[in-house]
């Protein structure tokens, strides 16, 4: 693999100093043990995860009652803050400090976040993953499986990486919960705050529907609002979280 060593960030430098080529070698427990730090999983009460560190010695703990997917973005969290800010001493990271999608977080969470996403979703090795594939949430499920990461990292690292107009949006039955456009996502089009009735997200919110729905093509305006967005299509796909909330990924098509 010809990697240009300079250009990488620095938690993709990590990955390759500690031999890295393939999302199959990202194994974070070993990577925390080499820069000094131990991991372990326990009940933990309001939070995901707890770094305590003593002098060039840490302990990680990861809320062993959070799923797979929570548990391996808590770990790459806390590792960053051991990295990155250990001269700050010891954090207690809640559930919404920690998630890639988590943008509005206090600063040195939102780049521990990124951080993590980094350890986790590599762009050297996702980006050639990516080549040639549609834009969906399957693919972002084809993504999480192979770099064991969940769908919702997974969604958001696609988004960032399209080349298309693409964005990866979060509803509950009341509103928006956030969004991430990829670049070349028009910035005088915005997401609507609440779900259209006629959309499968809005089944799903409320109640009516779970799974992975399949990708369809519909009118742009239950979607978003823009200049001539009525002429506009868009393809849809989304999905129903555990929490209740409902993620979709909706791509702007060519316009005739």
């Amino acid at each position: 693999m010809a990697i240009e060593f300079a250009l990488l960030s620095p938690p993709e430098k990590l990955l390759w100093q500690c031999g890295v080529r393939d999302s199959s070698h990202i194994d974070l427990e070993a990577i925390a043990n080499y820069r000094g730090a131990e991991v372990v999983y326990r009940p933990l009460c309001g939070c995901a995860a707890r770094l305590v560190a003593a002098g060039d010695k840490a302990v990680i703990s990861v809320d062993e009652g959070s799923y797979p997917g929570r548990q391996r973005f808590s770990l790459a969290h806390e590792l960053a803050h051991w990295i990155c800010d250990k001269d700050r001493g010891s954090f207690r990271c809640a559930n919404e400090d920690i998630g890639p999608q988590n943008a509005e977080a206090k600063n040195v969470e939102a780049y521990a976040n990124a951080y993590a996403s980094q350890l986790i979703l590599p762009t050297f090795l996702v980006d050639p993953w990516l080549a040639g594939k549609r834009i969906n949430l399957d693919t972002a499920k084809a993504l999480g499986h192979d770099f064991d990461a969940s769908l919702t990292a997974s969604a958001i690292k696609v988004a960032r990486r399209a080349q298309v107009q693409t964005c990866v949006v979060c509803h509950n039955q009341t509103k928006r919960i956030w969004v991430q456009k990829s670049v070349a996502f028009p910035h005088d089009f915005y997401i609507k705050q609440e779900l259209h009735q006629d959309t499968a997200a809005f089944s799903m919110a409320f109640g009516k529907g779970a799974g992975l729905s399949r990708p369809v093509k519909e009118a742009a305006d239950r979607w978003l609002q823009g200049p001539e967005i009525y002429r506009r299509t868009v393809e849809t796909q989304s999905l129903k979280l555990p929490d209740g909330a409902v993620l979709t990924m909706i791509t702007l098509l060519s316009s005739r």
